[in-house]
């Protein structure tokens, strides 16, 4: 797979379906419905990224929000690459292309959250944090006892921020 060969783009309602089946393939990512995934695809398609490949299948997804009264912050829920599209750099390339559509609207903040031992997950925010130069830290959120009632890892939150414009385009 050439990543020059996949487009990225605002979802729309008719990738909610293919969303649903890439989060299927990408465990350990919790799986929502589709109906939830229409609402990520529709509801939060301006703070959401689609890559499709040559073939029109989503090979990466980047579901996020504006959290209210934070609106510098981009939450970044979920980040979805298909099997066939690792190892491109797709996560940290979606990442940068979301937070530079979003840069003019005054986001400045990237926040995410992960749980302990989701060492993909880690390198790649990392790797962003660092293409951004942002000075970023992480706490505990939700813990996995009193928060989840020991069926679900400790989700630890990730700040990054303030970063600088303008925002690179290749991780």
């Amino acid at each position: 797979m050439e990543v020059d060969l996949i487009k990225f783009r605002k979802p729309s309602g008719l990738d909610g379906h293919g969303l649903h089946q890439l989060i299927a393939r990408c465990a350990p990512l919790d799986t929502n419905s589709v109906y939830c995934n229409l609402l990520q695809c529709t509801d939060f398609a301006d703070t959401a990224i689609a890559a499709q490949g040559p073939d029109g299948q989503l090979l990466g997804f980047i579901s996020g929000y504006r959290p209210p009264g934070r609106e510098d912050t981009l939450f970044v829920w979920q980040v979805a690459v298909d099997e066939t599209a690792r190892g491109l750099g797709l996560g940290s390339r979606m990442l940068l292309a979301l937070v530079r559509r979003l840069a003019p609207q005054g986001v400045r903040h990237i926040e995410t959250t992960i749980s302990p031992g989701n060492d993909a997950s880690e390198a790649l925010f990392r790797k962003v944090f660092g293409v951004l130069n942002a000075p970023w830290d992480r706490q505990l959120l939700f813990s996995r006892e009193a928060h989840f009632a020991g069926q679900h890892d400790d989700e630890m939150l990730y700040r990054a921020g303030p970063f600088a414009l303008p925002i690179p385009s290749q991780a």
